[in-house]
């Protein structure tokens, strides 16, 4: 890849500003929860680094991973939970039950654990017809076989007529921690390459298009699937090369970059023209005025790997299904570190900052 122009000392110097109001611990100070809490930008990052984790206080929690992990007899497990709120519960390519299954089970891949089973918490809303309540049930179940893991465990409860949307879903997910994985946002060098394993932006389009917000005429699905397959084949070809990896659900590719840019304290310059998009989904961004980069995924994730291994890990996602479309989009640098840059389809740079708000929400 080659290197970006050097910065004139006006761009230094707005960088710099950015780089030092970034780097200060988030203060929750807002008096009234909104929807940009539950949207994974930077209200969420202020609502769990400036309230929850300080409050619970653990090591796990200091990492922001998508999965704890729990030493237990010798074996490490993955512990994760997710709630699921998506807003209609049927979509193109997916609904709330498969979609509850598949984050969930994904979270503990990405982890580097092999998902081995789910607990189930179902929230109904009374006048919830019973046809529906059953299509829900057989979708997390197939997904659940199709995944791998098992329902050992559940509860069920029912709310008052308005507070619920039919249907909301909650699951927690153990995995057993793979022993090629190692994996942490500290093991990321300079130099590493930044891999996506298909194309963005389908799941949050496809809601987007179920809720009929905008006239577009085109056949735009949920990306929904499990990781796990995935995460094997790059632990296969890239090994301890293999650094970290995310999901790219709420908030998009962005969001998960500017995370792991913060955690590590290094910098990240993606290429614009190399990230896959499917030209339905970026003529629905334009219409709504949004980039792919902060539309929700529920089927792809991004991998950070050693130079060396780049080409081999590119390869065994190309070869999966799914994942024919798999580019390297970029490179972590040094500078300026905690920020995300990208380089334009024109040969500028800008600043890839955290999504601000909720442009697309209850997306899953």
């Amino acid at each position: 890849m080659a290197e970006p122009a050097v910065l004139s000392e006006r761009e230094q110097r707005i960088l710099g500003i950015i780089e030092t109001a970034r780097s200060k611990r988030a203060k929750f100070r807002d008096e009234r929860i909104n929807m940009a809490h539950g949207a994974g930008g930077k209200a969420t990052q202020t609502l769990i680094e400036g309230l929850l984790a300080p409050a619970f206080a653990s090591e796990a929690l200091e990492e922001l991973a998508d999965a704890g992990m729990v030493e237990v007899g010798g074996m490490e497990l993955a512990l994760t939970t997710d709630s699921y709120v998506v807003k209609p519960m049927r979509f193109p390519g997916g609904s709330i039950g498969e979609l509850a299954v598949n984050g969930t089970v994904n979270d503990l891949a990405v982890s580097g654990a092999k998902p081995l089973a789910l607990s189930l918490s179902l929230i109904l809303e009374e006048g919830l017809a019973a046809e529906e309540l059953k299509a829900e049930v057989e979708a997390i179940a197939r997904a659940a076989r199709e995944a791998g893991v098992e329902i050992v465990a559940g509860d069920t409860k029912v709310v008052e007529r308005g507070h619920a949307d039919g249907m909301y879903v909650c699951t927690t997910g153990i995995g057993l921690r793979d022993a090629r994985a190692r994996l942490s946002p500290a093991a990321l060098r300079p130099g590493d390459r930044i891999l996506l394993s298909g194309s963005i932006g389908e799941h949050g389009t496809a809601i987007m298009l179920a809720r009929g917000e905008f006239d577009l005429d085109a056949e735009i699905e949920s990306d929904t699937r499990p990781l796990w397959d995935v995460v094997d084949a790059l632990l296969d070809a890239a090994g301890p090369d293999l650094r970290c990896m995310r999901d790219a659900t709420r908030g998009g590719v962005a969001s998960v970059l500017n995370e792991l840019a913060r955690a590590s304290s290094v910098a990240m310059i993606v290429r614009e023209g190399a990230v896959p998009v499917q030209p339905a989904v970026a003529g629905a961004a334009e219409l709504l005025g949004i980039d792919p980069m902060y539309v929700a995924n529920e089927g792809k994730l991004v991998a950070f790997v050693a130079p060396g291994a780049a080409e081999a890990a590119l390869q065994a996602l190309r070869a999966l299904p799914g994942c024919e479309a798999a580019a390297e989009i970029g490179e972590v640098r040094t500078e300026p570190p905690g920020m995300v840059l990208v380089q334009t389809s024109f040969g500028g740079k800008r600043v890839m900052d955290q999504l601000v708000g909720d442009p697309l929400p209850r997306i899953c």
